[in-house]
C-alpha cells in the first residue's frame, strides 16, 4: 500500500554552548514499504527518527527529498478524500484532543466536515465508532479530562476511524498507559487490523509490543535503517549488532543459537 524510497528528511539546529547553525540529519535515505493490511513496527531509541518518519508520510513534514508512493501514486493531500487516507495517533491524548469539546463534539466535528453527517444519522455514527473500539455512548457528554487514559486513546482512535483511513499511523500509542490498559489497546488495534483490513505503521522502542502485534519490523538509527523483514525472522535470526542489543532487553526475544 505504501512505498518509501530514499527518504531524507534533515533541521536546522543551533548549538547552544556555540551558537553554531548546522543541520542535522533526521532521517537519512530511508526505504521501506508498508504492505496492505499488514501492522509494520517501526522501532529504534529515542532521537532515531520514527516520528520525523510518520510525520512525513502524513504530510505534516515536508521531506527533503525521496518519494512517498500510496497505492502507486505519489502521497499528497489536496483533496478531502486524499486527507482521509492517512490518520495519526498521537502519543499524548491530552494535546491531540481539543479540552473545551466533550466527545460528541470531537467525533462530531469531522464527520460533519468530511461526510456532511447531520441529525440521526450523525448520532448513529458516533455510537457506532464508539462501538467498535470498545466505549458506551455515556462517553459523549464527558469532556477529555473527565476520561482515563485508555478511554482517550479510544476516542482518538474512533476519531481516526472515523475517516475510514486506509492507513493508520500509531505513533507510542501505548507508552503513557498502565500495563493492563496497554494490553487492551493493543489489541483493539489488532482486532481493527484484522477485522478491517488496516495497514498500521506502529512507532515504539518497546520490542515486547513489536512480538505481540506486528507482522514486520523496521529497525531505525540515527536516521537509518539498520534491519527490516518479518517479525519472527528478526526476532529469532537478528542479523545486526545493535538489533541483537535491543532484543537482549526483551525476555524471551534472546536469539537462539547460531543466530
Amino acid at each position: 500500500m505504501v512505498c518509501i524510497t530514499g527518504l531524507k528528511k534533515s533541521f536546522i539546529a543551533q548549538s547552544p554552548s556555540h551558537g553554531r547553525i548546522k543541520a542535522v540529519m533526521a532521517v537519512d535515505g530511508v526505504s521501506f514499504e508498508i504492505p496492505g493490511g499488514r501492522i509494520a513496527a517501526l522501532v529504534g531509541e529515542s532521537g532515531s527518527g520514527k516520528t520525523t518518519i510518520a510525520r512525513c508520510i502524513c504530510g505534516l513534514e515536508t521531506p527533503d527529498s525521496g518519494e512517498i508512493l500510496y497505492n502507486g501514486a505519489p502521497l499528497v493531500f489536496d483533496t478531502k478524500d486524499k486527507r482521509r487516507m492517512v490518520q495519526y495517533i498521537f502519543q499524548d491524548t491530552f494535546s491531540s484532543l481539543n479540552p473545551r469539546m466533550k466527545t460528541g463534539e470531537i467525533l462530531g466535528e469531522p464527520l460533519i466536515f468530511h461526510f456532511n453527517l447531520r441529525g440521526g444519522a450523525l448520532e448513529e455514527e458516533k455510537l457506532l465508532l464508539l462501538g467498535s473500539v470498545g466505549l458506551s455512548g455515556a462517553v459523549l457528554d464527558k469532556y477529555p479530562h473527565e476520561l482515563s487514559g485508555g478511554q482517550r486513546q479510544r476516542v482518538v482512535i474512533a476519531r481516526a476511524l472515523s475517516m475510514r483511513p486506509g492507513l493508520l499511523l500509531a505513533d507510542e500509542p501505548v507508552s503513557s498507559l498502565d500495563v493492563s490498559v496497554q494490553a487492551q489497546v493493543l489489541s483493539l488495534l489488532k482486532e481493527l487490523n484484522e477485522a478491517r483490513g488496516l495497514s498500521i505503521l506502529f512507532i515504539t522502542h518497546d520490542l515486547r509490543v513489536v512480538k505481540s502485534l506486528a507482522h514486520d519490523v523496521i529497525v531505525l538509527k540515527e536516521g537509518k535503517i539498520v534491519e527490516k523483514g518479518k517479525v519472527e525472522d528478526v526476532f529469532l535470526r537478528p542479523g545486526q549488532d545493535y538489533t541483537k542489543l535491543l532484543l537482549s532487553c526483551v525476555p524471551g526475544a534472546a536469539p537462539g543459537p547460531g543466530a
